[in-house]
């Protein structure tokens, strides 16, 4: 069995480290990182210099739950999912706290946040 765990070795301050993140998780922090033009070391980079304890695939993870709460919250307390598809319909949701139910919505095939109306 495929384990759902994918470690990559990146390049952090210089220093070539490996990661350990759920395929989910990679994905997330490719989008983050496209989103605020910066390469994946740079983003990893950035979190590794401001975690102040753990190791560093905890604070990656904490990181991508904290930047998709925020930008669900930007949604006055709700997110919308649209699916892709010709028949394209809103769903309103509440936001989900537990990290296992984020990372599932997160890696939802399919699924995009989208802005209200």
């Amino acid at each position: 069995m495929k384990s759902p765990i994918v470690k990559r070795s990146i390049v952090v301050a210089g220093h070539k480290t490996s990661v350990s993140l759920e395929e989910a998780f990679w994905h997330s922090m490719k989008e983050i990182s496209g989103e605020r033009n910066m390469t994946l070391s740079e983003l990893v980079g950035e979190i590794d210099s401001k975690r102040q304890q753990g190791n560093l695939s905890s604070a990656i993870r904490l990181f991508v739950l904290d930047f998709f709460k925020t930008r669900a919250a930007g949604s006055a307390g709700e997110h919308f999912i649209r699916a892709q598809g010709p028949n394209v319909d809103v769903v309103r949701v509440g936001i989900p706290t537990d990290p296992k139910i984020v990372a599932r919505w997160i890696a939802g095939h399919g699924a995009r946040a989208a802005s209200p109306g």
